[in-house]
């Protein structure tokens, strides 16, 4: 077990060998990893644990710097563990150079179908008990879809809990992949009208891009490719409280002239690569439709949702706003097939995809009945308008769950929890507690 000091915090390494399958607790095993955080001089004292369930999917936990961002306030109360959820960062990492040892594409789909909320919380359940004992509670701090994989934990084992917090990760209880893209391009559309209204030259500059980009696709510096459509896909970044000013800023500089006119400055490529590109973690893209199965709610496939319900949307076609003069729109948190030909991250695991994409009859992830007498206190805090997660499926879930308590503001976009200091947990904190 390795320990470790950065200022103001002891850190200390956890690893775990967890069922692959939990329904065989004696099959195939795969490694969880999480990092304990505690404040410095306070490492014996008994406190309590929190465990924080990171957005995603396919995200690893966050790499602490000493006493940086919502950490402070939680090490006032708790000894913080940070989970690498099954297939991210340390965690029997899940990408184009390991699936392959799984065998060929269908057994890659089968493996992935067990990396979804149930599994998380399943392996959370597991590891609670080896840190905290049978009758140990803990509570849990789910932002994004670490508050979907907190849903589902209330959902199956709400006996592990003492509280839980969620930012911006109400999930619908009851809605299909097909429903959350129906809400979300009316959602992506708005960000974009704002986007243009505070830098209006962006108008003409990104439809001069798109232009060029649909004559020549441009080579990013990794090899992926920049199309028309992976270029509008950057408005995922419009969901964050300052994204809307790093697209600006990357428009601004698309291009620097050459011999021969003008051509995609180098950086420009380089830094659009940086947003786009999936190396890091391609669950995202593998995964993330299948968030949303639930038999009870849908039997059929998820089936590339994002990509049928955007043809409801012709606003976003670059070709039809080219043929005229409207603005090119934005795209937002979308996996579309085309990805799975431009990232070489995904490039290898398009059949895989497409496999998981078809899947018929997910298990369900909430239980609404347990959930309409959950006892565990349970605060949320919904972000007005976020462009990742629907507003009003986030309020009717809150209605559906007893006792939940949010706060729903305007104060920060997706990402509050992270630029916040601390402010959007301690608020949750004592909402739970009935502080306020």
């Amino acid at each position: 077990m390795t320990v470790l000091r950065q200022p103001g915090t002891v850190l200390t390494d956890h690893t775990f060998a967890v069922p692959l399958d939990h329904a065989v607790p004696d099959g195939e095993r795969i490694e969880i990893y999480a990092r304990e955080v505690v404040a410095a001089g306070r490492e014996r004292d008994p406190l309590p644990w929190l465990v924080y369930l990171q957005g995603g999917p396919g995200s690893g936990s966050p790499r602490p710097l000493g006493r940086d961002g919502w950490l402070p306030r939680a090490l006032d109360d708790f000894r913080v563990l940070l989970l690498d959820q099954r297939g991210t960062g340390r965690s029997t990492p899940a990408t184009r150079q390991t699936l392959p040892t799984r065998g060929d594409a269908a057994a890659q789909a089968e493996y992935l179908a067990h990396f979804r909320a149930d599994s998380i919380v399943r392996d959370c359940e597991f590891i609670r008990r080896r840190l905290l004992g049978e009758e140990g509670r803990w509570s849990v701090l789910g932002q994004s879809f670490g508050g979907f994989c907190s849903v589902a934990y209330l959902s199956t084992a709400p006996e592990g809990l003492r509280e839980v917090f969620v930012t911006g990760g109400l999930p619908g209880l009851d809605v299909t992949a097909q429903d959350v893209y129906r809400a979300a391009y009316p959602r992506i559309e708005r960000k974009n009208a704002g986007h243009y209204a505070r830098y209006p030259d962006d108008v003409e500059a990104v439809r001069t891009i798109v232009r060029r980009l649909r004559d020549a696709p441009a080579r990013l510096p990794g090899g992926g490719l920049l199309t028309p459509e992976a270029f509008q896909s950057l408005g995922l970044m419009l969901g964050s409280g300052t994204g809307s000013h790093t697209l600006h800023y990357l428009v601004e500089g698309a291009f620097v002239t050459g011999p021969s006119g003008p051509v995609f400055a180098d950086s420009f490529l380089a830094e659009a690569e940086q947003h786009l590109s999936l190396a890091g973690h391609p669950l995202f893209a593998v995964l993330h439709e299948s968030i949303y199965g639930q038999r009870s709610v849908s039997a059929g496939a998820t089936g590339w949702a994002a990509e049928a319900v955007r043809r409801e949307f012709p606003r976003f076609d670059a070709d039809l706003a080219l043929a005229g003069d409207a603005p090119v729109l934005f795209t937002g948190e979308t996996i579309h097939p085309w990805m799975f030909e431009t990232d070489p991250a995904l490039a290898p695991l398009r059949e895989t995809a497409e496999l998981l994409a078809q899947r018929e009859k997910w298990p369900d992830l909430y239980d609404p009945a347990r959930l309409t007498v959950n006892d565990v206190p349970v605060a949320a805090a919904i972000y007005h308008d976020d462009m990742y997660v629907d507003t009003a499926h986030s309020l009717a879930t809150a209605r559906a769950v007893r006792g939940l308590r949010t706060w729903v503001t305007d104060e920060f976009e997706h990402d509050g929890l992270r630029v916040s200091g601390g402010r959007v947990l301690d608020r949750l904190i004592r909402l739970a507690r009935g502080e306020l």
